[in-house]
């Protein structure tokens, strides 16, 4: 007997947790990283049409497919897909996706979230605030991640211990369900994520010049160095691709995370509004927040040329290094250092237990396994493969899972979305199913958009990718000699998980046929 789906509590409950989902450590860290490097205001109008393009339509997109889907009691991508285009046995497989890529993200996601809970405890601890320059700074982080001996680390032994309480934390809420626990921990940590950063947005734009010397290194300077356009930018393609990619990213689209939020919508709720309302919440977040943090603050300290080779350096030596170097210099360091971390631990374990409910929903509801035991089959299984990001952090591991998980198939899925939409369902079935119990009208222009202009873009950034990047990523021309076999053996465990996952989809659905059952 098929057992009855978990629902949400409230509509608040379901717009906080897609904008959980959405509001990771991307919007803190990588947002102002990829804005900074590529020129402050340069970024953001591609930036912003790409979200109103890209962004928003797959959004639109996403809560309508999967309030779909849930309808017919499918909850991940393999039966939604399936549900839109019956005819078709083989677009359950192109489903796959949707479960592959949170667990790829997962394996190495619940790692670098697991730094942040261990740098709170270093930074309340005072730990932190003796570290005054880049190279202690960065020698703390190096020794943490066991890339470098010495200093306070002697290997892996404390990253370790904050990595089995990140992931028994997120285990722990998804045990206890939608409601129970994935909208509850939204209900209250998306909350305290904002009081956390509201107060160091405050204490960031009262930052005075430090040094005399140099009065344009000032607040004001900084927040024109973000927010000041460039419409030369629109003629670089490497900005827009790096906008679009940005938009994937922040919104959690692509990955089918929200398609399986969306499942436990009932048929007359509202999709159109609350997609909004979750979209501009992260946007809120990133934009606002994570960008008017981090970028006046570094902007201050060390002006506008030193700021672009400081993103370049990476997302990790902005959070990590740069940031607290920052705040170790004003008053109060242990007490804002905590905060930002504390902040950034938040918003990476909403994003987390997301990454974790597309696979359990599936093993519920295609193989009618109950909750509990989903979650401890998952667990052990993930708990398995997060471990070589972990031990092999420094030969490129989490730069291939990245890659494969996090960019290349998120762009692959918002292509096969758009199509069964737009194309296959039909773009006026597809419209007035959005506009199923809305509670407002979507711009009818959004119809063109979403059924020429969304799957043109997402085309642009595929074919861009397979004219310059293809085979110098498929020949690992850009992997060094020594991380090479890292790499292939990567490749080669990612292609073993994927036929595992399409395996199982095709003993469910044999497993639905010979029990009758409509799939």
């Amino acid at each position: 007997m098929k057992k009855l789906r978990d629902t949400w509590g409230s509509r608040i409950g379901i717009i906080m947790a897609v904008a959980g989902s959405a509001i990771g450590l991307g919007n803190f860290l990588r947002f102002p990283a990829k804005a900074a490097a590529n020129g402050g205001g340069a970024f953001l109008i591609p930036y912003l049409i790409s979200f109103l393009l890209l962004g928003l339509p797959l959004m639109w997109i996403e809560w309508t497919l999967g309030r779909f889907g849930g309808g017919f009691g499918h909850g991940t991508a393999p039966g939604i897909f399936h549900s839109i285009w019956e005819k078709n046995r083989f677009i359950r497989y192109f489903g796959v996706i949707g479960i592959f890529g949170p667990i790829v993200i997962l394996a190495y996601y619940t790692f670098i979230e697991s730094w942040t809970l261990g740098y709170s405890f270093f930074a309340l601890t005072g730990q932190l605030a003796g570290l005054k320059d880049q190279v202690a700074l960065q020698g703390f982080l190096s020794g943490y991640q066991g890339l470098s001996t010495g200093g306070p680390f002697n290997g892996l032994g404390w990253a370790y211990l904050f990595f089995t309480a990140t992931f028994a934390i997120n285990m722990f809420v998804v045990y206890h369900g939608i409601k129970g626990g994935i909208e509850r921990l939204c209900q209250w940590a998306l909350p305290l994520l904002f009081g956390c950063a509201l107060i160091l947005l405050i204490r960031v734009l009262l930052l005075g010049t430090p040094d005399p010397t140099k009065p344009d290194w000032n607040i004001m300077n900084g927040l024109g160095y973000l927010w000041n356009p460039d419409f030369s930018a629109l003629l670089s393609g490497k900005v827009w691709l790096e906008a679009a990619g940005q938009v994937f990213f922040t919104l959690s689209v692509g990955i089918g995370v929200i398609l399986t939020y969306a499942s436990y919508l009932k048929k007359g709720d509202d999709v159109a509004l609350s997609g909004l309302t979750a979209a501009s919440t992260n946007e809120m977040t990133e934009v606002i927040l994570g960008g008017t943090i981090i970028i006046p603050a570094a902007f201050v300290f060390f002006g506008p040329n030193d700021i672009q080779t400081i993103a370049q350096g990476g997302i990790f030596n902005l959070g990590f290094v740069t940031m607290p170097m920052i705040l170790n210099q004003l008053p109060w360091a242990i007490f804002f250092t905590f905060l930002w971390f504390f902040l950034l631990f938040l918003a990476g374990v909403t994003s987390s237990v997301s990454l974790a409910q597309p696979a359990i929903a599936f093993l519920e509801d295609e193989f009618n396994i109950d909750r509990k035991r989903a979650v401890g089959i998952f667990a052990a299984a993930t708990f398995v493969l997060c471990q070589p990001a972990i031990f092999f952090l420094k030969n490129g591991v989490v730069d291939e899972l990245d890659f494969w998980g996090g960019t290349f198939f998120l762009v692959i899925f918002g292509l096969i979305e758009v199509i069964l939409f737009a194309w296959v369902l039909g773009m006026n079935n597809a419209w007035d199913e959005v506009h199923k119990g809305a509670d407002m009208r979507i711009p009818r222009i959004y119809k063109f958009i979403i059924k020429y202009i969304t799957p043109t873009f997402l085309f642009a950034i595929l074919g861009t990718w397979l004219v310059q990047e293809w085979i110098p990523i498929i020949l690992m021309k850009n992997v060094t000699d020594t991380n090479r076999p890292y790499a292939l053996a990567t490749r080669i465990g990612l292609i073993a998980v994927f036929g595992i996952l399409a395996l199982l989809v095709r003993i469910a659905w044999r497993r639905k046929n010979t029990e009758g059952g409509r799939s």
